[in-house]
């Protein structure tokens, strides 16, 4: 008998060790593949049983979480619809995450290594931390003027500090409330499909991710490169350009908006930006200086995250001297997003060094501790100093007499560039009004911001006016709010 007690006993223990062993394989070896299968519910209930950190602006969230009572039982609550729409995006039960719902989603769900004091305990326990927040760089007062400004116009506003890189505003109108994706019920889904429909593309965040011809004010990078690349050195002198001037190897004549662009002054042409002054000297610049300078100022950088993703701004390195020309004017493959021409405008007003844009000041947890803080990055020389002063003289010059006088402030100097692209088979669109800017107050010992603003539905006309007409007291407004009373 008892020799049968030890063969059961042995055969108890080795059905004890395959069940264990097994038990090993599934959780251990295929985790993870369990884990990752659709069937498997169980990381979206967790993932959802407790509230999602907030992002926050000027200290307050913008965001927020509320109980569903279901299953997936928290879901993502956005106050203030579609005022943040372009920084926050959407987290969705159903569709997923974008913006810094995305990019910073390991922060907002809990789930980074960093919000736990005792990372390998997590790993064991598979305990989820509390969501932790985000803490943005954004200026309250300035995204609420860019929002209000822009109105029920299609465009994009997007303001930077120029000594730090810290995004101020970053707005896309028209835009939409992210809360209508948050759950998983029918709803939602019937919100995406009309979002997805709408014509007017109110997700796309226009900012960063929408590039446009800059038009006029890609002058501003034409003339730095000029003086960079001493082809121009007396601001006032003639410049000997023709009007109207014929594109290098063609018989096709570019013509002005304004009067008195022929032989005009590289600062009278810039004030009353004509298109025949600055071709010309983009072709007498070259391909090489004029490439070199657009991309110090971030044109074909692929690389610009904030920390999500921007659309790449492009200038042509292929171009001929006819194409050139009219590269150097905002036009042919030249494309920028908004965010782009506001770094155009900082590095202007920087003194010719640029800081990387950033969105994101720190991370916390929910108690407001720190887990990881972000600051300026190192700076890159985009032009001399000596071209920098310069060219913000022009820029002030255009607001004081030219035609950006729209965005002038009482007791700050402000630099501009206003501008109007033409689009459209035979430039049949109606045309896109841009502006650039910075400001500086009188008792600040630098500027404090510089704005790009771009609208698609200018109903000015053709000139660059435009821009001045259009966008520049958008700017303005920004400006205003960034600088106070």
């Amino acid at each position: 008998m008892t020799r049968y007690i030890r063969y059961a006993a042995a055969f108890c223990a080795l059905l004890l060790a395959a069940l264990l062993v097994n038990a090993a394989r599934v959780q251990v070896v295929q985790a993870r593949s369990y884990d990752d299968n659709p069937a498997n519910r169980r990381p979206a209930i967790a993932r959802y049983q407790q509230p999602r950190g907030d992002i926050l602006v000027g200290g307050e969230p913008v965001t927020g979480s509320r109980d569903s009572g279901e299953q997936l039982r928290y879901e993502r609550a956005y106050p203030y619809g579609p005022l943040y729409a372009p920084v926050t995006g959407f987290a969705s039960q159903r569709y997923g995450t974008t913006l810094l719902e995305h990019a910073e989603d390991a922060v907002l769900s809990g789930t980074d290594p960093m919000l736990s004091p005792l990372p390998l305990w997590n790993d064991v326990t598979r305990a989820r931390n509390p969501g932790g927040d985000v803490v943005t760089t954004l200026n309250r007062d300035a995204q609420e003027a860019a929002y209000e400004g822009l109105g029920a116009r299609k465009g994009a506003v997007a303001a930077i500090e120029p000594a730090t890189g810290r995004i101020l505003a970053l707005v896309s109108t028209p835009s939409y409330d992210p809360g209508e994706l948050s759950g998983n019920g029918e709803a939602v889904a019937s919100a995406w499909d009309r979002l997805n429909a709408d014509p007017e593309k109110p997700m796309l965040n226009r900012a960063v991710r929408q590039t446009y011809p800059p038009g006029s004010t890609f002058k501003v990078v034409t003339a730095a490169a000029a003086l960079d690349a001493g082809v121009v050195r007396d601001l006032d002198a003639p410049t000997l350009s023709p009007d109207p001037y014929t594109l290098p190897g063609t018989r096709t004549r570019l013509t002005n908006e304004s009067d008195g662009c022929r032989d005009a002054s590289v600062r009278m042409a810039f004030e009353w930006s004509c298109n025949t002054v600055f071709a010309k000297l983009g072709v007498a610049t070259g391909a090489g200086n004029m490439l070199s300078t657009a991309q110090a100022f971030g044109f074909n950088d692929r690389r610009l995250r904030i920390p999500f993703s921007v659309a790449p701004s492009t200038f042509d390195s292929g171009a001929d001297r006819a194409q050139l020309a009219l590269s150097s004017i905002g036009q042919y493959n030249t494309r920028a997003t908004p965010l782009q021409m506001a770094m155009v405008a900082a590095a202007v007003a920087g003194g010719g060094q640029l800081r990387p844009p950033y969105l994101v000041e720190r991370t916390t947890r929910g108690g407001g501790e720190t887990v990881a803080a972000y600051g300026p990055r190192p700076p890159r020389q985009v032009m001399r100093p000596s071209t920098a002063v310069r060219m913000r003289q022009l820029m002030t010059d255009v607001v004081r007499e030219g035609t950006g006088r729209n965005a002038a402030i009482p007791g700050a100097t402000v630099g501009g560039k206003t501008g109007t692209a033409q689009h459209g088979i035979g430039n049949s669109g109606v045309p896109y009004a841009w502006f650039v800017s910075w400001a500086q107050a009188d008792d600040d010992l630098e500027p404090k911001v510089a704005v790009a603003v771009v609208v698609e539905d200018a109903s000015a006309d053709r000139g660059d006016i435009s821009g001045g007409g259009d966008a520049a007291p958008i700017a303005k407004a920004v400006m205003e709010a960034v600088l106070g009373p």
